[in-house]
């Protein structure tokens, strides 16, 4: 059956998620990575991130076993749902997309998705070929969510290097104003990563044989799919926008 009325429901979560994640008082699980992209760094974050996690145990030659088995059994049962449910850098493209600008929104073209595993592969080669967790260093999350409050509560030293990094946060931030959801869509390494198992985990879109592929569902999707010839691409984030809209896509369990 297809799932109906989940706005609400959805922004409640993702705000909840947000508090959570970023609950001061929560400092016994900072050591435990969860599936979204929220800086470690950040003075308030509960969990550590997947990809900061992941880079430096690269660098300092080890496999980070425990986060590999939370991202695999996650992504075996949710895929990318986590991207659309409970990332707070996902809810803030959200929130910035709704500023009203006086030219049209635009969207980005599905194809283009394959540069996220451009940015997965920095993530990997970064910490092997030069020691340095390179992706984190230049990743508007941790910009947003560490950097800048850093700078103001302890009044850190700003450089070039930080500039350069707020750049590409202000790059970031005019992006989201234009399109939907793009650094999920063309960035994030997290979201390549996930999009792995969208096509085999447990919770997947079915569309039935009564589609008339009208295109209300792509009108919705935040990622621009055609969910009548894609319902489980590797860029779809589970929001289930499409299910509101549409009688004949539903969320299944395998």
């Amino acid at each position: 059956m297809p799932l109906k009325d989940l706005g609400s429901m959805r922004t409640r979560v993702q705000i909840l998620s947000l508090m959570i994640i970023n609950s001061y008082f929560l400092p016994f699980f900072k050591h435990i990575p969860f599936p979204v992209l929220n800086c470690y760094s950040c003075p308030l974050a509960t969990n550590a991130c997947p990809i900061g996690t992941l880079q430096h145990f690269l660098v300092i030659g080890k496999i980070p076993f425990f986060t590999i088995g939370v991202m695999g059994s996650i992504g075996s049962l949710f895929g990318r749902m986590t991207c659309g449910w409970v990332c707070p850098f996902g809810f803030l493209q959200d929130l910035v997309h709704k500023i009203p600008i006086p030219v049209k929104k635009r969207k980005i073209p599905e194809k283009y998705g394959f540069i996220k595993f451009i940015s997965l592969i920095l993530v990997i080669l970064g910490p092997l070929i030069l020691f340095e967790p390179l992706f984190c260093m230049i990743c508007p999350v941790g910009t947003f969510e560490a950097g800048i409050p850093s700078v103001l509560i302890y009044g850190l030293e700003i450089g070039s290097f930080f500039y350069f990094k707020l750049a590409i946060l202000v790059s970031i931030f005019f992006l989201m104003v234009v399109f939907s959801r793009p650094f999920c869509k063309i960035f994030c390494p997290l979201g390549a990563i996930l999009a792995l198992f969208n096509a085999f985990s447990r919770l997947r879109l079915k569309v039935d044989e009564g589609c008339i592929e009208c295109g209300k569902c792509e009108k919705v999707c935040p990622m621009d799919i055609k969910v009548y010839e894609k319902p489980n691409s590797i860029n779809c984030i589970r929001c289930l926008k499409c299910t509101e809209v549409c009688d004949h896509i539903s969320l299944v369990k395998t």
